[in-house]
């Protein structure tokens, strides 16, 4: 049986990368405003690597997104 925990993670990774397509963000653009190599962009947005709640915090605000939305989108699915 799949993690519930595993499951919110690949939802919250889902969210962010609809953000960040929504706003036209490219992965290159967005890791150098994280100051990150564009391959810790391809590794959250693959599942292969997870973010801390702080790194989170600044992927969010990159994106320019809510991460409290973000989070409630989490926390109210059935996931």
């Amino acid at each position: 049986m799949p993690s519930p925990y595993r499951e919110k993670n690949l939802l919250l990774i889902a969210l962010l990368v609809k953000e960040r397509a929504k706003r036209k963000i490219l992965q290159k653009d967005l890791a150098a405003v994280l100051g990150k190599p564009q391959s810790f962009i391809a590794k959250v947005e693959g599942g292969e690597r997870r973010l801390d709640v702080a790194e989170f915090l600044d992927y969010a605000a990159a994106l320019g997104a809510d991460p409290i939305e973000l989070l409630i989108q989490v926390l109210n699915s059935t996931a």
